[in-house]
């Protein structure tokens, strides 16, 4: 019988071929199966999201953290975010695809913050990663907007370098188009951001362009810049559907792609803008000063129009009682203190503009529901992270602001964020995300190394469970009233850039002071409508000096520092950030009517 040499140069016995065959196949099984089972919206996948909390151990590849080596093509997923401008987290009612589609299939971060609630710096911090005090985008208007942004490196090139098809849609920052553009120094018109593989962005039109209408703010008659050339070809239609059908067709172009890919759809609604139809608010008196008052509205399809009507009897931050915005608000900073409350013209005013603001959202409603279908029929969907979410939110009444944002208050600081996908859960988290945190979320998603050290945390480790919140979020603001003007040549303490206001704000305390020297602090696990500024009161003394010592540590954070834990005492555990934010919810819900 033939043996086998030590050497192996001589035959092997028929036994040992016959058992490392069967030894091949069972590798080859194994691999072939554990490939299944990983597969995305595969069982064990289905399985392992559906598993209670704490039961998962391992995260789905997908799901890796920031600087770990990067995954198979195959492994990482299409991720979608949908901005929406001006946006109110209760506002999320008149969206009933994107609580079916996103919300219902995952996640609901419930504190999220857009911590310079104003269009332009928020947006260059998701495209930066960073606060506003890194970035230095502190307004819309120049020496700020586009014409102060380097974009050089942003979240497109990061997710483009990490093997993203990039697709970019819609409202970019303000005054792209008819500022030049900080990195070229020459008109952005038809300036294309380095990172996009598709760029299709609304442009604001310049004096000599040669066009002698439309632009971003346009409902009816948007100019697109697109690969860097002009389309002015959308006369007539509606923007929010135009950007859906684009939307629509590049996912149909790249859905057969081996790489991924990433889109960042920003439509403008609900914010302002033309054409003024015959049903907005006219004549408006201010009470204040006896003149004329501009409530702004945006513009909508003929079809949509009074649908939340029987809905919305009143302005969504005026009290269901009927009684005042704020009795009360001599303790407010200046120039809010100066405010009168509204009048009955005022608020029919206002609830106009909540009503065409929520018609507006229905029409991009109806088109996330479009894109989804799309993303089903082309085999995306089980394969595509979707988020939604907002630049900032918007008052509609509360403290006798009848309109606008950029202020420290919940109404404008606060933002819906939701996310559905591959791996992710469904529930509720209550521990916070902010504009930088969305960004470094992305990237933590797409295996991406970010542009800039990054001042935000990612939320995808909260995909399992909640870790409570452990970061202060930093607001910011650059205010224009006279009374901020005045201070800026002799400016308080700690005030040594152009922000007007800084704040810190943690589960239960929001803590803001002004360039003025004046300040803000609210207990808002016992007023969460934030109507009883305790600041400067001897009661409050210890607490006021403890957040003026968080303010000094956070308000100039760069990169690892802004994500540095805060002092015990001012964490909060998930479980006492459920039960804080939940009084949130009960308070402001018996004097609107709605969680906002």
């Amino acid at each position: 019988m033939p043996s086998s040499a030590p050497d192996g140069g001589g035959p092997r016995h028929p036994v040992t071929l016959r058992r490392l065959g069967l030894l091949a196949l069972l590798v080859i099984a194994f691999v072939v199966t554990a490939v299944a089972l990983n597969r995305p919206g595969s069982p064990s996948q289905r399985m392992a999201a559906s598993m209670p909390e704490g039961k998962n151990s391992a995260a789905p590849a997908e799901l890796a953290p920031v600087g770990a080596p990067a995954a198979p093509q195959s492994k990482r997923p299409n991720i979608i975010t949908i901005l929406s401008d001006d946006m109110r987290t209760d506002d999320l009612r008149w969206m009933p695809n994107v609580r079916r589609l996103v919300e219902d299939r995952g996640l609901n971060f419930r504190n999220s913050f857009s911590p310079f609630p104003l269009c332009c710096p928020a947006r260059a911090s998701l495209m930066s990663g960073m606060y506003t005090h890194n970035h230095h985008v502190f307004s819309h208007v120049p020496p700020y907007g586009f014409g102060a942004f380097d974009d050089r490196r942003t979240l497109g090139t990061s997710l483009n370098e990490a093997g993203y098809n990039t697709l970019f849609l819609g409202k970019y920052v303000n005054g792209y188009g008819d500022q030049d553009s900080k990195v070229t120094g020459q008109p952005s018109f038809r300036y294309v951001p380095p990172g996009w593989t598709e760029w299709y962005g609304a442009v604001s039109r310049p004096a000599h362009s040669g066009y002698s209408s439309g632009g971003t703010y346009n409902y009816w008659h948007t100019i697109f810049n697109v690969n860097g050339h002009i389309d002015d070809s959308h006369k007539h239609q509606y923007q929010t559907d135009v950007l859906g059908k684009m939307a629509r067709d590049l996912v149909v172009k790249y859905h057969r792609s081996p790489k991924p890919f990433y889109m960042y759809l920003a439509p403008v609604a609900p914010h302002f803008g033309l054409p003024n139809e015959k049903d907005d608010p006219t004549g408006v008196i201010n009470p204040s000063t006896g003149k004329p008052e501009q409530i702004k509205t945006p513009a909508r399809p003929q079809w949509v129009r009074g649908r939340f009507d029987a809905q919305l009897p009143r302005a969504s931050g005026m009290p269901s009682d009927g009684g005042p915005s704020q009795a009360n608000v001599s303790a407010l900073p200046r120039p809010m203190n100066q405010l009168a409350e509204l009048s009955p013209q005022e608020r029919v005013a206002v609830r106009t503009l909540t009503r065409q603001r929520a018609e507006a959202l229905f029409v991009l409603d109806r088109q996330v529901g479009n894109l989804v279908k799309t993303l089903k029929a082309t085999g995306e969907y089980d394969n595509t992270v979707i988020m939604f979410t907002s630049d900032n939110g918007y008052f509609l009444g509360e403290h006798r602001m009848r309109q606008g944002k950029i202020k420290p208050q919940e109404p404008s600081l606060r933002v819906p964020f939701v996310i559905a996908g591959p791996g992710i859960p469904h529930g509720t988290r209550y521990d916070p995300i902010t504009s930088p945190g969305l960004t470094a979320t992305v990237l933590d998603l797409a295996h991406a190394r970010p542009p800039h050290p990054a001042d935000g945390m990612s939320v995808v480790p909260s995909f399992r469970r909640d870790r409570g919140w452990r970061v202060p979020v930093v607001s910011e603001a650059l205010e224009t009233s006279s009374v901020f003007k005045a201070a800026a040549s002799h400016p308080a303490p700690g005030f040594d850039d152009p922000r007007t206001s800084i704040g810190v704000r943690t589960a239960r305390w929001k803590f803001v002071r002004y360039n003025d020297g004046d300040g803000e602090l609210y207990d808002l696990a016992k007023d969460p409508n934030e109507l009883t500024n305790r600041f400067g009161e001897p009661r409050y003394a210890h607490i006021q000096a403890e957040l003026q010592q968080l303010w000094v540590a956070y308000k100039d954070c760069h990169g690892a520092s802004c994500r540095a834990p805060m002092p015990a005492a001012l964490q909060a555990s998930p479980a006492r950030d459920k039960t804080l934010t939940d009084a949130e919810s009960r308070g402001v819900e018996e004097r609107y009517g709605y969680w906002r």
